[in-house]
């Protein structure tokens, strides 16, 4: 059984035929699914949605691309909505140098309040992070000398010295189907030597559908495609990368309950 740890259940592409994609990840082995918010109006959708379905559970947060347009989106706020009883993670956020959709400096300025809201409620903070490494890796250190907080980097791209900072700090480390193109050898090396038991996976549907679904909107049924080229990778059999990725899940999104 496979554990979904990010995807975007009520995106363009899946949220007009959810039941049947929903049908599809329970048929292909995937019993939990983190549907992932990334803007204050996606909200109530997204905890609706984990309300209706009980193998789907919400975060609350604001995508570094939407810092802009949520000023007001500070740490009370975002622990408010986080005592929701399906809500088990605050994010996604972090920083994103590749698009630069929102100012910098908001960037960091969300990226701390939602640490702050993650060390406040001890929830996940669920990190993107892009051509920002440097940034991010000070900004996870100076925040962790304030006091501990679990978390994640989802949708790993970064170096290896990236990886050995994120799991020093506790962090774990989650692989997207990125892990399964042709051009990801960098990507490979390091999911390749990631400790097992640090060590998620994710599709990020509707995005970065793995092969043999590039090009296609991405499901949480293909968690599996990964989940196998990652097992042959690692020389992991397909059960135990299974098994282990979805104990690693339930660990660190301790307030999951199936």
């Amino acid at each position: 059984m496979f554990a979904d740890s990010h995807c975007h259940l009520d995106y363009k592409g899946l949220g007009e035929r959810q039941q049947e994609v929903l049908a599809r990840a329970r048929a292909t082995g995937v019993e939990v699914m983190l549907n992932i918010a990334t803007r204050e109006s996606e909200w109530d959708q997204v905890l609706g949605t984990a309300e209706r379905e009980p193998d789907v559970w919400a975060t609350v947060g604001i995508h570094p691309h939407e810092a802009d347009q949520h000023p007001d989106v500070g740490t009370a706020r975002l622990i408010e909505r986080a005592q929701h009883p399906r809500v088990v993670g605050i994010g996604e956020t972090g920083l994103d140098y590749y698009y630069d959709k929102s100012d910098r400096e908001r960037q960091e300025a969300s990226f701390r309040a939602h640490i702050a809201a993650a060390r406040e409620t001890q929830l996940p903070i669920v990190v993107h992070t892009r051509e920002a490494e440097d940034d991010t890796a000070a900004i996870l250190r100076e925040e962790m000398e304030q006091g501990a907080f679990p978390g994640v980097i989802h949708c790993f791209t970064a170096s290896d010295a990236f990886a050995d900072i994120a799991l020093d700090l506790g962090f774990y480390i989650s692989i997207s189907g990125i892990v399964t193109f042709k051009n990801a050898q960098a990507l490979q090396a390091t999911a390749k030597r990631l400790p097992i038991e640090r060590l998620l996976i994710e599709t990020d549907a509707p995005f970065l559908a793995p092969v043999p679904h590039r090009g296609k909107v991405g499901e949480p049924a293909f968690v599996a495609d990964t989940g196998a080229f990652l097992a042959g990778l690692r020389q992991d059999s397909l059960a135990a990368l299974a098994a282990a990725t979805a104990s690693n899940f339930y660990t660190l999104f301790n307030k999951v309950r199936i």
